[in-house]
């Protein structure tokens, strides 16, 4: 079943068409993975989804509802949550003071508490480290906090844009395993955009290749990882 449908959507900034007749799909229960190098427009369609681009033309549909011209308010209120990347954290604030914006939601506020369990469950350290501003945790703290906050807005669609980008491979391990945990045990769907084409597909099972703004490649995991071209280019065999 079709969670997401994306249907010959192009976007970009201005008059600049970043992405080129976009069709994907992501199947609710499932890890989908988008793949690309810097620059592929992954991104910009991720912005189009989330209504952060204007000028799209196609139809993205969510939950079998057009949302393609909604503003980025109602997306979030409709379940589906991005993980930008950078990670976006106040970083003046605290940790608890940042995960309560990301149950702002009157149907999330209402459940915050037992919200907070679940994210400190699945991120202990962030329960001892409640006080502490987030602009001085480490970069893998801050990357658990920046997935915890989107997890109190009990996303239906978790979308989580390069998470592993400027980690360690000891916290890029933890956060694929995390990862896999947040699909399996708390039945979210999950839409991530990865360049680390091993681990993405480690929790996957589905992928999609995006280069120059255009879809070239599509299939489950083992398709991707026994195609030639993703071998050169993302494997070096």
């Amino acid at each position: 079943m079709s969670f997401l449908s994306i249907k010959s959507v192009t976007a970009g900034y201005g008059e600049l068409k970043i992405i080129k007749d976009i069709s994907l799909d992501v199947s609710q229960g499932e890890v989908t993975v988008l793949l690309g190098s810097n620059g592929a427009g992954k991104t910009t369609l991720i912005h189009a989804i989330v209504g952060l681009v204007k000028n799209k033309e196609g139809s993205i549909a969510f939950d079998d509802s057009e949302i393609i011209n909604l503003p980025a308010y109602e997306i979030v209120k409709k379940g589906i949550i991005l993980v930008p990347q950078g990670r976006g954290l106040f970083s003046k604030m605290s940790v608890i003071e940042n995960l309560y914006l990301g149950s702002y939601l009157p149907e999330t506020r209402n459940k915050r508490e037992g919200l907070l369990d679940e994210v400190f469950a699945i991120f202990p350290i962030l329960k001892e480290r409640f006080k502490q501003k987030a602009g001085s945790l480490s970069g893998g703290e801050q990357q658990m906090l920046a997935v915890a906050r989107a997890l109190m807005a009990k996303p239906k669609l978790l979308i989580l844009d390069e998470p592993s980008l400027g980690l360690a491979p000891k916290i890029v391990d933890s956060l694929f395993k995390t990862i896999k945990l947040i699909n399996s045990e708390m039945n979210i769907t999950v839409f991530l955009v990865e360049q680390n084409l091993k681990k993405a597909l480690s929790v996957a099972s589905r992928g999609y290749l995006l280069a120059s703004g255009k879809m070239v490649l599509s299939g489950t995991k083992e398709d991707l990882v026994q195609n030639k071209e993703v071998k050169e280019a993302y494997l070096g065999i």
